[in-house]
């Protein structure tokens, strides 16, 4: 007769008990520049990086109110990589948010893949938000182990 679990079962086992870990752990729900929330001028690259680290589940809220004669129009984009990050650059780039998504609750953002950089910004005034006003900032999301 035999006693115990093979490799392959044991294996099986480890997966399924972490996938069930990994699932029943609560995600956090941040928004983007804490009671700043997403405006120009505010430095969103030191808040990512004192802010982390984020995790894999966790969503992103991008609040921002919508345009008006006193408040410049700002949106969310996703950039392709860091050299578009660094310059500002648009070119190919997905917008996740419109100038009026962020209103009210905000624009929520969810991270699924875990050490995939994502690169933010803003594009409004023509590249200012990102350029001159640091509206930008990227996230690596960490896997939960714990």
């Amino acid at each position: 007769m035999k006693m115990g679990l093979s490799i392959a079962e044991g294996l099986v086992l480890l997966v399924t008990a972490s996938t069930m870990l990994a699932a029943c752990q609560a995600a956090d729900t941040i928004v983007v520049g804490g009671s700043e929330n997403w405006r120009y001028g505010f430095n969103y690259t030191d808040w990512a990086l004192k802010h982390g680290p984020i995790y894999v589940n966790d969503k992103l809220v991008f609040k921002y109110d919508p345009p008006s004669e006193t408040t410049p129009p700002h949106n969310v984009y996703l950039l392709p990589n860091l050299g578009s990050f660094i310059k500002c650059d648009f070119n190919g780039a997905k917008l996740l948010a419109n100038e009026t998504q962020g209103f009210g609750s905000g624009f929520e953002y969810a991270l699924v893949n875990p050490w995939r950089p994502l690169y933010f910004a803003s594009s409004g005034g023509n590249g200012a938000d990102c350029k001159d006003g640091m509206m930008k900032f990227f996230v690596v999301p960490l896997p939960r182990w714990q």
